[in-house]
């Protein structure tokens, strides 16, 4: 289980981050939602330790601040909304590079079966400045996924932390990647995914947590937190919604009125 107890962040001078407080459970998707700049970039980077603060993260009861940077890739993989490749590497080369620090890096076919996974095992050679952003956005996701390839390692779960991975993709492509973290979860491993598409969140989280203003201010299964209320109140917007799902599928909400 990742706990995370009194997290704060401070970006230029201000506090972005107050106090949090989270619980994600390995086998789970645990989804992370809110308006622009209610803190859930910065709450993931924290989760992640690619920031420092106020707090504590714990993976499976150890500290990230007593996990060598080469442990830690072992046990956690993290995908920002950004990745700039500078150099002309390959498709191939760039899935390697995860591969190659993480927890099956001597198990062969790795780099083939991650882009297997997300359609492009036909590109694997291809320059991967030559690639559409769509292409080069679930290119990182078979190089995050080659690094934590075992969502089990060593008895322990491997977590994925991924921020909007399915922002730069059109709709089939957005279901395959939900259907990667979702088969991730499946086999053990844990999922945070920071999210902005409410009806992707809840067709396929079964924790969902809503940020507003740098603190969490709901947390729970979809069903308990995609309610009118607590929606409008975060999102500044009068929300009229279906809370319930109709044949797996929720509806998407209905703006009323701004606030």
């Amino acid at each position: 289980m990742l706990k995370a107890e009194q997290l704060g962040a401070t970006l230029g001078g201000r506090t972005v981050l107050h106090a949090v407080h989270l619980r994600a459970r390995p086998g789970e998707i645990t989804a992370i939602v809110g308006p622009n700049g209610s803190g859930k970039t910065t709450l993931l980077r924290r989760l992640t330790g690619d920031l420092t603060g106020p707090g504590e993260v714990r993976l499976e009861g150890i500290s990230l601040a007593r996990l060598a940077p080469a442990a830690l890739a072992r046990r956690r993989a993290v995908l920002p909304q950004s990745v700039s490749v500078g150099f002309p590497f390959t498709l191939r080369e760039v899935v390697t590079m995860g591969h190659a620090s993480g927890n099956a890096a001597p198990l062969p076919g790795v780099v083939e079966a991650a882009l297997d996974e997300v359609g492009l095992l036909d590109k694997i050679d291809t320059f991967f400045h030559d690639m559409s952003g769509g292409e080069q956005a679930r290119g990182h996701l078979a190089r995050v996924r080659a690094q934590v390839w075992a969502p089990v390692h060593e008895g322990r779960p491997a977590w994925l932390f991924v921020d909007e991975p399915v922002a730069a993709l059109d709709i089939g492509h957005q279901l395959q990647v939900m259907a990667v973290l979702r088969r991730f979860a499946d086999a053990g491993g844990g999922v945070i995914a920071v999210m902005h598409d409410l009806n992707l969140t809840a067709m396929h989280a079964e924790q969902m947590v809503l940020m507003e203003a740098g603190q969490i201010s709901a947390a729970g299964p979809p069903a308990e937190v995609m309610t009118a209320p607590l929606l409008s109140r975060a999102y500044r917007c009068q929300l009229c919604m279906n809370t319930a799902p109709k044949e797996g599928v929720w509806l998407l909400p209905q703006v009323a009125s701004m606030l």
